[in-house]
């Protein structure tokens, strides 16, 4: 039952309520995010990137925990599955692009990496259809060719602009897809609190198998670097969990893109970087694609939805 108060002629809805406090966690989630962006470049200037991106995902990993045991009722239950491997491939290709990620903020910035990183939706559309069997119409056929012209202009790969040092967040951006996607996949028989708990586990492992091997010593400061980094990981997933919670994927994903902006600002105040006309031409045709992709597939899903809901009722 949805509860209405009437306050000054105004009326009140318990819905409206609600979906504020999931933007709310949103944009919390986003500006946490690009902190964790900035202390990821801070230390990936300084410390192995394997080596952060271990020390996150064993923070990650008991945060996973917790949240299961409350979610699930207790480990075995979260960790029940019928997709393993596709789960433990999950964690892998998490932390895998983190450890790209921190490299990418160190080789071509923040803000250029995040513009590059913005193509995520558009790479995720594209590969639904080999991986998924899902069809894409003429619709999302436009936005996904648009978005990847607004990858070139990024890119910008001709003369002395092309940097080959692109490839890195390039391959970021590609690993998270597929993450996603594998995601996407296992979502069909698990639950959401069994994906986030091999996630977290799975990430930890493979980087205790590969993370000693690139061991260093913070300084002490670096040291409280090191647990903000931690914090920030654990808060910002939180926060977007809870607004998973309460607002569809298609309400969430374009306030995401927030993150490109933050990270502009974050990048040329803090860092001296420098955004070329490209970048932020590319990152507009970029980011109007994926909103409209992301648009377009709910709409998809609900008429599916509607579809589906329909038969089991003649039935």
């Amino acid at each position: 039952m949805i509860s209405v108060e009437r306050h000054g002629g105004r009326i009140y809805d318990g819905r409206m309520s609600t979906k504020t406090r999931g933007y709310t966690f949103a944009f919390l989630a986003i500006v946490i995010f690009s902190l964790q962006d900035a202390i990821s470049k801070h230390l990936g200037g300084a410390y192995p990137p394997i080596f952060i991106t271990m020390i996150r995902f064993w923070a990650f990993a008991a945060f996973a925990v917790v949240m299961a045991r409350r979610g699930a009722g207790s480990l075995r239950q979260a960790a029940a599955t019928k997709w393993p491997l596709l789960q433990w491939l999950r964690g892998v290709l998490l932390a895998t692009q983190i450890v790209l990620v921190i490299t990418s903020f160190k080789l071509v910035g923040l803000a250029h990496s995040q513009a590059i990183f913005s193509a995520g939706p558009i790479m995720v559309a594209l590969l639904s259809m080999p991986l998924l069997g899902e069809r894409v119409g003429w619709r999302r056929w436009s936005a996904i060719t648009i978005g990847l012209i607004g990858v070139l202009v990024i890119l910008k790969p001709e003369g002395e602009g092309f940097d080959l040092g692109v490839v890195v967040p390039l391959a970021a951006a590609l690993t998270f897809a597929l993450y996603v996607i594998a995601t996407r996949y296992v979502s069909r028989d698990d639950s959401a609190m069994t994906s986030f708990l091999y996630t977290g586990i799975g990430g930890a492992v493979v980087m205790t198998l590969v993370g000693p091997f690139f061991w260093v010593t913070f300084s002490p400061t670096d040291s409280i670097w090191m647990l903000l980094l931690c914090f920030t990981g654990i808060s910002s997933h939180y926060f977007l969990i809870r607004a998973y919670d309460v607002l569809d994927a298609a309400a969430v994903q374009p306030i995401m893109y927030l993150q490109l902006v933050f990270a502009s600002v974050l990048g040329t105040t803090i860092f001296g970087e420098t955004l070329g006309v490209n970048v932020v031409l590319g990152s507009v045709i970029v980011v109007a694609a994926g909103i409209f992709t992301i648009w377009r597939e709910s709409v998809i899903a609900r008429r599916l939805a509607k579809k589906t809901m329909a038969e089991n009722v003649t039935a």
